[in-house]
């Protein structure tokens, strides 16, 4: 059995029980409420008993219960305790943070931040998770990663630290008119074939469309920016790139700022500062201390 999971799922047990619902459980320890209620069953079927009682007015113990809740909190405040000493003897010697990451800054940005916090903090392993906007939200909201990166506004659930501006430019091929423009006309842009970076959730670039009421001439749609740079270099049609993708790219193209105000506002959010690991708080003040993203 995964020892840590079983932790999450006695704690969400305790915490129901003292609030006295799903749903103020799941806002005190920063879950969903189905999270916390998927938890709480999973007990229930691996210890083969009804822990609560269920109803509209919210839940109460059950006579098993009742028996069993003084020793989930007795785990719980003991593994606390634990955790608390554990850190203290290591000096932040081990541990581990997951991160939910969108490829632009898994690959551009964040090798260079992790260099720099292994220098203080050698011991830390990191997972790292590649998604799009809505599944990094899910997943912190989850508990699947300990933070991740979004673009503002971020759930409002959710703590964020702003990282950044990143410029949103017009992407052409080389030999394109509009090249001629030091600042490419959007509407101007939307009369060509357009490709679309987008994966069907929250997307910046429809987004800057949105906010100005253009409608593009969309020929194209991937989440792969690789495949858009590709194509525009092809002569296939136009799009619209965040600056931070843009780096060391092998492709013959052309990128422009936009007549008008556009960029992605990047920030690290998390469930809550006050209940993460000792290893996730050191690596948020090592952010809180950088003014902008590198390269931004």
């Amino acid at each position: 059995m995964d020892m840590n999971l079983n932790l999450q799922k006695l704690m969400a047990f305790v915490k129901t029980v003292e609030c006295g619902s799903f749903t103020k459980a799941a806002e005190a320890l920063n879950y969903t409420q189905s999270g916390i209620s998927r938890m709480i069953q999973d007990l229930e079927k691996e210890w083969n008993t009804a822990l609560l009682e269920r109803s509209r007015a919210g839940v109460r113990l059950t006579s098993d219960g009742i028996l069993l809740l003084p020793h989930a909190k007795m785990l719980c405040h003991e593994y606390q305790k634990l955790q608390n000493q554990v850190d203290e003897l290591n000096g932040l010697q081990s541990g581990l943070i997951r991160i939910g990451t969108i490829s632009s800054v898994a690959t551009h940005w964040l090798p260079g931040i992790i260099k720099a916090f292994q220098k203080d903090f050698p011991g830390i392993d990191y997972e790292l998770l590649l998604g799009d906007y809505s599944e990094i939200e899910a997943w912190i909201m989850e508990g699947r990663v300990d933070c991740g990166f979004l673009i503002e506004p971020a759930h409002p659930d959710l703590e964020s630290i702003f990282l950044g501006q990143d410029k949103l430019l017009a992407i052409l091929p080389i030999d394109h008119p509009l090249t001629e423009f030091d600042r490419v006309p959007i509407q101007a842009l939307c009369e060509q074939p357009f490709m679309l970076l987008d994966r069907g959730g929250r997307s910046e670039v429809k987004e800057i469309f949105s906010h100005y009421g253009i409608v593009p001439k969309v020929k194209f749609t991937t989440w792969d920016d690789y495949a858009i740079m590709s194509m525009v270099e092809s002569g296939l049609g136009v799009s619209i790139l965040p600056q931070l993708i843009l780096q060391r790219i092998p492709y013959r193209i052309v990128a422009k700022e936009l007549d008008v105000p556009a960029y992605r506002e990047i920030c690290l959010a998390l469930r809550s500062r006050q209940t993460a690991s000792h290893g996730v708080k050191r690596f948020l003040e090592y952010l809180s201390h950088r003014h902008e993203i590198e390269g931004v």
